[in-house]
């Protein structure tokens, strides 16, 4: 009898380590298309045993310099954008020259390349030939979003540098005045859909728009001579104030009213009470193909806030691994700004 007991004490805890197991690779298979193991090659812990302090040196670059600058945050973070819809996550946006992405007009404002730049050279000291740029802008523009009060997201790593940045190839980025079907079509071309599109474009809850992208909906609207209908009689006005008709087209202004420096869900709010700062943001509560998922993430606090938060880790991830080179597609770059 006592035999039986052991042995049926030894087959339950073999099942019970057999259930643990299976709920590992359910759970690691589920975290593949989320916050997990990415596609391509890319994986959480890529550096692991090559460079085990990158996430922490990264970081810290990126908090020294939002500490100082508030405003390198969504520079980074739209950085990122920018370099994984031109030729995928690459980091071709990142290196000098007279005809690259990043002397091409939709990059002229973008800030924050400096930083990259701070905690390559760091890696660089600490684990020479290991990190991409790639990887790094990654990394940084995930620690903007946490930095400015966002939910944290595992990064999926392992990219390699591209070799090649032609200002030519921006042409694929999505527009200030893109409307929706354009908008759906574009992410559409890289694999992501239009929650992801609503998702991702929730990034503009922080950081400004220079008054020249905009202010053409304030008072010649499609020559009417009138404003763009989607913006709130109400919020006109404020708007005008901050950019007069033919005034500095370079002032900026706040893209989410009152949430400049914060990462949160007020921006989809701000769009349903027509407070959408340029023409692209404004479309989407105005079509029913994105309103609906603009509607998922509105209240203040709670379910809506924290739906947004994983929604957006889910998507940066999914745009993270947009094209990525890895292998003998790419470089580990010396530098960020060449390629070797």
């Amino acid at each position: 009898m006592k035999s039986l007991v052991v042995m049926e004490g030894s087959f339950l805890t073999k099942m019970l380590i057999l259930m643990v197991l299976l709920l590992a690779t359910f759970t690691t298979l589920a975290l593949g298309e989320g916050y997990g193991r990415g596609k391509k090659g890319t994986q959480v812990g890529f550096y692991r045993a090559t460079c085990p302090k990158v996430e922490f040196i990264v970081q810290s670059a990126v908090r020294s310099a939002v500490k100082a600058n508030p405003t390198i945050a969504p520079g980074i973070l739209r950085m990122f954008f920018h370099d994984c819809f031109v030729k995928g996550c690459d980091a071709s946006i990142l290196i000098n020259g007279a005809s690259t992405e990043k002397s091409a007009g939709p990059n002229s404002l973008l800030r924050g390349f400096e930083v990259i730049d701070a905690a390559k050279s760091r890696l660089e000291a600490t684990c020479p030939g290991v990190v991409s740029c790639a990887d790094i802008l990654a990394l940084a523009a995930r620690d903007s979003v946490v930095l400015t009060g966002g939910r944290s997201w595992q990064v999926p790593l392992g990219r390699r540098d591209g070799l090649v940045s032609r200002a030519s190839d921006t042409a694929s980025l999505p527009a200030f005045n893109d409307p929706i079907s354009v908008q759906i079509k574009k992410f559409a071309d890289k694999g992501l859909n239009t929650q992801d599109l609503v998702t991702l474009v929730g990034g503009h809850t922080i950081g400004t728009a220079a008054c020249g992208v905009f202010s053409y909906r304030l008072y010649n609207f499609n020559n009417t001579n009138g404003p763009d209908p989607d913006i709130n009689p109400a919020f006109l006005p404020q708007l005008r104030a901050l950019c007069p008709n033919g005034g500095d087209g370079s002032r900026r202004v706040d893209l989410d009213t009152g949430s400049v420096d914060r990462f949160g869900n007020s921006f989809y709010e701000n769009l349903r009470k027509g407070r959408g700062v340029i023409e692209s943001d404004a479309k989407l509560w105005s079509d029913r193909r994105t309103q609906k998922f603009v509607q998922g993430f509105l209240g203040s606090g709670g379910q809506p806030a924290l739906r947004f938060n994983y929604e957006f880790g889910r998507a940066m991830v999914k745009m993270g691994n947009t094209e990525v080179k890895t292998g003998r597609q790419g470089e580990i770059r010396r530098v960020c700004t060449a390629t070797n």
